[in-house]
Order: structure tokens, then C-alpha cells, then sequence
């Protein structure tokens, strides 16, 4: 049986035992965590070796300037765009209009926090191996560009770095793919855990904001990124999604982009066609700084909290809420939970209460999920476009992609 056939299953088991069992199949909630943690375990290494060895793979500093350039441009105008989306439907929808809670005491104050200076040179790594053990995935992003400069500047005894680092990359997908015989557990117990807690019984304000963020999330998948690989990378849209489907399940069903990171490099190589360096530049740099789902969240949820407060939202306010939620989802890591810490930075830019996001954080789960999978194919889409302008694809791997491989 198909590996992603039988994530499918994990997942339809989930969603049963969930519902049958409800609050009673919690116990499942550590062996759920535990897959997680065996994922988050592989993205350190992955990114630091596959961004270090496919930067000193273009040896060509005008190619690698004009590679950067190409795929920073790519993940910012998308971003926006995603944003774009949200903050229309959420004005369109009001999903908050009407709950009418009463402002906190302490409101004036909190509104007072920035907390982005702070955020902004935390990317400046002062130790690169607490940055591995914290799991700061844009502190090894930094680190690891650097260290690539470095490699190539040393010339020949550089070269001795990079071959360990070429073999570091390839013990960790087959680390990974030892770990993802494993998938279809972790997705049962993911998902029956998600859904025993939160049910069927969504109130219709929750419910409007989830639709919310799944219509910006489909708009941004089938209109921005099908029209990129359309008339950008002019490639046929259908083999892209089936080359992409087994990352597609694992950010669905794991709700997280990083984890997924290490299927979304293998699917790349071995289904779309894109080479080694491309897929490990482009995807490793995309996997923190490319978050279009995780900007749409944070807009949306945004907008939500204020209508249920009551807040009025200016322009100058949505305008600093297009600024942080670029940069805010440039530096939340993509696992689970991680939309609800960096929604805090959204709320303090726009002085908007943080008590706000109770009213989120029981439905969250169920945003990421979907968020997730724009997150991974945002990436996935980028690595196409830039490896066609580079002529490193190979267009007969792409197109024989088949939804049964």
C-alpha cells in the first residue's frame, strides 16, 4: 500500500474515533506530540545542510544573487497577496460582528507593546548550536547562509565541509524516510485528539472565521500559485499537485509546514523534476520565510478580535497589519501552536487586546491544518518557478508525476 494511502486511513480512523470517542481518546495526545517532535527533530539539520549545500552548488555569485532575488521577490508579493485575500473576507463576512465583549482593564496599556524591534534583530544568531537546540529555524537560516559564504571563500579545504554537509543531507532523508513509516499513526492520533475535542459543535462567529480563512487559503492555491506555475513558470498545473501529494496530506493532517519540509524536498526532487540545489535553496529559505497561510491567519484573526471587541480598524491600522503580518510570518517556525505566539505580535502592532486570543485558540488546529498546506505549496511553487528561469528542472519527470506513485 502507497505510504500516503495509508496517511488517508490514519486520517478517516482519526476522524471517527475522534467523534465516537470524543474527550475519552485524549490519551492519545502524547503519541500524536511524539511524531511531531520526531519530525521538528529532522528540520534543523535538513535546512542548515540543504540551504549550505545548494548555495555552494551555484558557484556562480551573479546566478546566486539573481536565484535570491528571484525566490525573496516571489515569497513577498505572494505573502501580500495572501493577506490581500484574508483581509477581504473578513471584511466581507464579519465573522466577530456581534459578540460584542467588554473591553479588559488593562487594554490602553497593552496597546502600548511593540515587542518588534525585539523580534526583528532576534534573527542574529549569538549561538548557532542554541539556535539548533531552540529550534529557531530563521537564526539557522541566518547562520547557514553565512556558513555558505564562508565554505566557498575557503576555496579547496572549504570543499572538506561541504562533502560531510552533502552527506549529512542524504543521512537525513533517509532518516526521514524511516520516520514517515511512522506517518500514518502519528496522523491517527494527531487528528482523533483534534477532533475529540473540538467535535461538531463550532458556534456560527468561529465557524465564519474558519470559512474565512479556508476560502483565502483555496483563492491563494488556486488563483495565485496555479496562475504562477501558468504563466510564470509556464508548466501544466495538474502535475504539479499530484507530484505534491504526499506533502499535500502531511501538512493537512500533521499541521505543520516545517515537518512536512523534508517530504515537501523529497517530492520536489523526485516528482517535479527540480534539481537538488534549487529544491534545498528555495524550500529550506521558503520553510520559515515563506509563510502565506500563516499571514492569512494572523490577518484574519485580527480583524476578527477587533470586530468582537468592537474596535474600529483604520487604514493606518490595516496598513500596519499588512507590514506585521508579513514579518510576523516570516519568523513563526511552521508547527502547530506557533500561529497563536506570533498572533501576539500582530495584536500589540495594532493595540488590540491579547485576551483576543482566547477567542481563536480553540478552533486554531483547525485553521492550520489548511494553512499548512498553502505554507508547503507556497514553497513547492516558488522552487518550480525558479528552477525553470534557471533551467534546472527536468520537464519529462514533471509532467509523469501520477496521483498512485
Amino acid at each position: 500500500m502507497k505510504p500516503w494511502i495509508k496517511i488517508l486511513i490514519g486520517l478517516t480512523l482519526g476522524v471517527v474515533a475522534g467523534l465516537v470517542l470524543g474527550h475519552k481518546i485524549d490519551f492519545l495526545e502524547r503519541v500524536g506530540h511524539a511524531f511531531i517532535d520526531l519530525l521538528k527533530m529532522l528540520v534543523g539539520l535538513i535546512v542548515f545542510s540543504s540551504l549550505v549545500v545548494g548555495m555552494c552548488h551555484i558557484n556562480d555569485p551573479k546566478k546566486l544573487g539573481r536565484i535570491g532575488l528571484r525566490t525573496v521577490l516571489f515569497y513577498a508579493v505572494t505573502t501580500v497577496l495572501a493577506v490581500t485575500f484574508g483581509l477581504i473576507l473578513v471584511f466581507l463576512l464579519k465573522p466577530g460582528v456581534g459578540l460584542g465583549l467588554t473591553l479588559p482593564p488593562n487594554y490602553l496599556a497593552s496597546s502600548q507593546k511593540m515587542g518588534l524591534v525585539d523580534f526583528l534583530f532576534g534573527i542574529v544568531p549569538s549561538n548557532p548550536f542554541a539556535s539548533f537546540s531552540e529550534g529557531n529555524i530563521l537564526q539557522i537560516i541566518v547562520f547557514s547562509i553565512l556558513f555558505a559564504f564562508a565554505i566557498t571563500f575557503a576555496g579547496e579545504k572549504g570543499k572538506v565541509v561541504l562533502r560531510l554537509l552533502e552527506s549529512v543531507s542524504e543521512v537525513m532523508y533517509s532518516l526521514t524516510h524511516f520516520i514517515m513509516k511512522l506517518a500514518p499513526y502519528g496522523v491517527f492520533a494527531l487528528i482523533a485528539t483534534a477532533v475529540g475535542s473540538v467535535g461538531l459543535k463550532v458556534i456560527y462567529p468561529l465557524f465564519k472565521f474558519l470559512l474565512c480563512n479556508y476560502i483565502a487559503c483555496f483563492l491563494q492555491i488556486f488563483i495565485v500559485f496555479c496562475l504562477a506555475l501558468k504563466f510564470l513558470a509556464k508548466l501544466e498545473i495538474a502535475p504539479f499537485f499530484k507530484g505534491m501529494k504526499d506533502a499535500i496530506v502531511l501538512a493537512f493532517t500533521t499541521s505543520s509546514s516545517s515537518a512536512t519540509l523534508p517530504v515537501s524536498l523529497e517530492c520536489a526532487r523526485d516528482h517535479l523534476g527540480i534539481s537538488p540545489d534549487i529544491s534545498g535553496f528555495v524550500m529550506s529559505l521558503g520553510s520559515t520565510i515563506n509563510m502565506n497561510g500563516a499571514a492569512i491567519g494572523q490577518a484574519i484573526s485580527a480583524i476578527f478580535i477587533a470586530q468582537a471587541y468592537g474596535i474600529e480598524v483604520t487604514a493606518v491600522k490595516v496598513i500596519i497589519l499588512v507590514f506585521v503580518s508579513l514579518v510576523s510570518s516570516i519568523g513563526a517556525a511552521g508547527i502547530p501552536g506557533t500561529g497563536i505566539v506570533m498572533l501576539s505580535v500582530v495584536l500589540n502592532a495594532m493595540g488590540l487586546p491579547l485576551e483576543g486570543i482566547a477567542l481563536v485558540a480553540g478552533v486554531d488546529r483547525l485553521r492550520e491544518m489548511v494553512s499548512a498546506m498553502v505554507n508547503v505549496l507556497g514553497d513547492a511553487v516558488a522552487a518550480v518557478f525558479v528552477a525553470k528561469k534557471e533551467n534546472q528542472i527536468d520537464e519529462k519527470i514533471y509532467h509523469a508525476a501520477t496521483w498512485i506513485d
